[in-house]
């Protein structure tokens, strides 16, 4: 877990730049002790209902997800309630062990995560009359929750899943961190009782749970590539969703937000004062996310934000895949960045076998279906790190918080056409939509419709015209525009890129690059830290206006003129390419395409597919005629999920 930082709020007057930054002066210690606290990445698991075999069903849950896990457990089994959790020790010490109890052992806790400002809120608890027997962070929730009740979440700064069991209320407490970097899942039988875990596979192996297909979500999924929202593909399984608790008590379930992003812009400070406020900030985020008894790494891509990332942090070593075919390979790159900041660089070039051959393992550590192609090399980058490392730093977020995807240049360009009347741009676009998609109609199509009929994130894979054509129980009950939809009431009068913003952050962010980020890490027991997802950083990020993030030729600008301090220029303004993979290119080999035809003939497609619409478009991709990759991926990933869940188990 990472140190406690001292930092000074920026200040909110307008335009004043020196108040802009995080201070310094005053600090006078950044880091502490790794004597101090023990860090631990995990996995939790845990049941609230009396069975008499209690004890082998939360091992066999905890079993079940030892791969976030492999260096320890613990478990607490009292009266109705079973608390699991599995350890991956980065600072091993003896007195953070888990479960953990308080004072007088009223109150006992699991949990996942790294609180940074743990040091401030145990000297403020000890000030209070608390007393700490151990030095860890996971000690100061205990506390923490005694002291304050629920008001302690606005205070936590951190990435974090726990539950506290109060053994006097009998009431279990749970909490998810303020982005969702960290997961939990929860289910509530007809019984009355509850299960609540990092991974949904977890609940496989209590009897009380029913394994049913949610498949009201598949339609949902064939839009967004992935699972939205906080209902999930098994039938009852909620997620619980970021800056969200839950509490039980009593049979009753109580789930409630408790903080909400918002974007604030401030037309005061000049771009160069931004540029300089975000240099101080990721500076304090990163050496705070650094603090480990252990080597820590970095994910390198040819991107900005990895490669300011590996800069700041000065890190052993950085980890890289690639493919074989150049086009998609950024090893080289790499390479070349690594040695420039003098760091040890490890790449690794993906094969098409060995890629095709985990898709099934991945997408079983992945609980949910997820089409994003980039999901797998994300696998094998993490694979290759935990041979090395046991904590790597990601750039997750920087896109979310300072303007970095390329869809949020869409309001500066071609404006003129925004400005023609609204039944105009829709005719045109219901016109549109009945031609085979292709770049300039798919603008008329998108442009028909005003931002929020339109947008509902960075990925739209399927229109409800071409869902109804794939799908033989296709229903309509909820749109993908049901769940953007509350971001944009609750932008409404802000800018079209903090509108899209804050559907990202909510819907996008979560559940697709989070989602992986976890996933694949904590499949290969590796710690994944994302410094740009911290609050004191989008504190800064939430104020900084939009001018000073996108405009038509560029994204990121305040970001990138701030990685440009540290970094070669041609390294800060390189452009945003995601994570490329060749799967359109293989799938116009028959080699690759026979895997997805001999998927459309399953039992499992024909039960849920055209499949008849899904082979002509296979066919119209393989020919060259359409670019229907994407499209293909996703429902071929959907049945290769199914068949690890619902077919194999």
């Amino acid at each position: 877990m990472a140190a406690e930082l001292c930092i000074i709020r920026e200040n909110q007057v307008k335009g004043n730049p020196k108040k802009l930054r995080p201070g310094r002066a005053n600090c006078a210690r950044t880091a502490q002790s790794k004597q101090e606290k023990e860090s631990l990445m995990c996995g939790i698991v845990g049941f609230v209902g009396a069975r008499e075999n209690a004890a082998e069903i939360l091992q066999a849950m905890m079993d079940r997800i030892a791969h976030r896990g492999p260096d320890g457990q613990g478990q607490f089994l009292e009266g109705p309630v079973a608390l699991g959790q599995r350890r991956l020790s980065i600072i091993d010490l003896e007195g953070g062990r888990q479960p953990m109890y308080n004072e007088d052992g009223s109150l006992v806790v699991v949990f996942n995560g790294e609180i940074y400002n743990f040091q401030t809120l145990r000297e403020e608890l000890q000030a209070a009359g608390h007393t700490f027997a151990t030095r860890s962070d996971t000690e100061v929730l205990l506390h923490g929750y005694e002291q304050w009740g629920k008001a302690m979440l606005d205070k936590l700064r951190g990435m974090f899943t726990f539950a506290i069991w109060d053994r006097h209320a009998q009431t279990l407490f749970c909490a998810r961190d303020h982005f969702g970097i960290k997961p939990l899942y929860y289910y509530q039988n007809d019984a009355g009782e509850l299960l609540f875990g990092s991974e949904i596979k977890s609940f496989l192996d209590h009897p009380g749970f029913k394994k049913e297909l949610n498949e009201d979500q598949l339609s949902l999924y064939l839009s967004y590539q992935f699972s939205p929202g906080e209902d999930t593909f098994f039938r009852g399984v909620k997620k619980l969703l970021p800056a969200h608790w839950m509490e039980w008590k009593d049979g009753a379930l109580t789930v409630q937000r408790y903080w909400t992003p918002r974007f604030t812009p401030d037309d005061g400070p000049t771009l160069q004062e931004w540029e300089q406020a975000i240099s101080d900030a990721m500076q304090e985020s990163v050496a705070a996310h650094k603090i480990a008894d252990v080597e820590v790494g970095s994910f390198l891509s040819s991107g900005v934000d990895s490669s300011y990332m590996a800069a700041l942090a000065h890190v052993d070593k950085t980890f890289t895949v690639g493919f074989a075919n150049k086009q998609y390979d950024e090893t080289d790159y790499a390479r070349e960045f690594s040695a420039h900041i003098g760091v040890k660089n490890t790449a690794y070039r993906i094969t098409p076998e060995e890629y095709w051959e985990n898709l099934g393992r991945i997408q079983y550590h992945m609980d949910e279906p997820l089409a994003d192609a980039a999901s797998v090399a994300l696998y094998f980058v993490n694979r290759e790190a935990a041979k090395q490392v046991k904590v790597c730093l990601s750039g997750e977020g920087a896109d979310e918080f300072f303007g970095g995807y390329n869809i949020y240049k869409e309001p500066f360009t071609v404006s003129w056409y925004d400005r023609l009347p609204l039944w105009l741009r829709r005719a045109l676009g219901a016109a549109a939509g009945l031609l085979p998609p292709v770049p300039g109609v798919n603008f008329l199509v998108r442009r028909g419709r005003p931002l929020a009929e339109r947008y509902i994130g960075n990925t739209n894979l399927m229109g409800e015209r071409r869902k109804k054509q794939l799908l033989k129980n296709y229903t309509g009950r909820v749109l993908p525009t049901d769940l953007s939809r509350p971001y944009f009431e609750a932008t409404r009068g802000q800018d079209p890129v903090t509108q899209m913003e804050t559907c990202d952050l909510n819907l996008w962010m979560v559940g697709d690059i989070l989602l992986k980020a976890d996933k694949m890490s904590m499949a290969n027991s590796l710690e994944l830290r994302v410094p740009f997802l911290d609050r004191e950083v989008f504190e800064l990020a939430c104020r900084i206006p939009t001018k000073c993030k996108v405009n038509a030729q560029q994204t990121k600008i305040a970001m990138r003129g701030a990685a440009e301090m540290t970094i070669p220029p041609k390294t800060a303004d390189k452009k945003k390419l995601g994570f490329p993979v060749p799967v359109r290119a293989w799938l116009r080999e028959e080699k690759y395409a026979a895997i997805l035809r001999e998927a459309f003939g399953s039992e499992a497609a024909q039960k849920f597919f055209n499949t008849g619409a899904l082979n002509k478009m296979l066919d119209e991709h393989v020919s060259g005629k359409r670019d229907n990759w994407r499209q293909l991926w996703c429902v071929f990933i959907f049945l290769v999920w199914y068949d690890e869940y619902f077919v194999k188990r």
